[in-house]
């Protein structure tokens, strides 16, 4: 009998992978997922969300119904996914995540990330990415939004631009924390934005960083 090819067992140990994290992500934070602008859909979308933890896109990835998240991919730092051969296989094999350069390199074969996000757009793909481009590990409800985010809405219209706010999850995995802090995570899907004809970056940013802010719970939002 032959053996099996090393192929399909990294696809089968990517499996397993995958819903370890998903099983992992549920018991540790009991996240769930709170649609009230939107339904979960197969139509193609970008979810775009803040950005507190290395762990976001895993628990927004997590929330998404099994079908969804075979169609997503998180929009994902090369510098820290491909560290090390654990992570390159959990970034590459478990996520499919779309590998992006953050240092701001430039040159041959340098490629830009808007063209790298754009181009998985149109071919196809759903996308989980960060408007505020790094982190916020300070004090700060939400850092300014990128202008990616309205290039990509004028470059592909056809895809659903879904706001998502994270909440929790920066008092679950603080900056620098090992060990996770029990604590309940919600992930909040808003409506659907659309690019109006004729309407310009900064107000189109400023709407998309609106939309995201009106997501946070009530209590949150008394802290402003």
């Amino acid at each position: 009998m032959s053996s099996i090819p090393r192929s399909g067992l990294r696809r089968v140990a990517a499996v397993v992978s995958a819903w370890s994290i998903v099983l992992a992500a549920r018991l540790l934070t009991g996240v769930r997922a709170i649609w009230s602008g939107t339904t979960p859909t197969a139509e193609q979308t970008l979810y775009f969300a803040n950005h507190t933890s290395h762990g976001d896109f895993v628990l927004l990835w997590a929330t998404l119904p099994a079908d969804l998240r075979a169609l997503t991919r998180p929009v994902a730092g090369q510098d820290y996914w491909e560290a090390s051969s654990v992570r390159r296989f959990i970034g590459a094999d478990v996520f499919n995540a779309l590998m992006i350069r953050r240092d701001g390199g430039t040159g041959a074969g340098t490629a830009n990330p808007v063209e790298q996000m754009t181009a998985a757009l149109l071919s196809g793909d759903s996308l989980i990415m960060f408007p505020e481009g790094t982190r916020n590990t300070g004090d700060d409800i939400l850092l300014p939004l990128k202008s990616g985010l309205f290039h990509l809405a004028r470059a592909c219209p056809q895809v659903r631009l879904v706001p998502v706010w994270i909440e929790n999850l920066k008092r679950v995995l603080p900056k620098g924390a090992l060990v996770p802090i029990p604590l309940a995570c919600t992930v909040r899907y808003g409506t659907p934005l659309v690019l109006a004809e004729g309407e310009d970056k900064n107000a189109f940013i400023a709407r998309a960083r609106a939309a995201m802010l009106d997501l946070r719970p009530a209590y949150d939002k008394a802290e402003d």
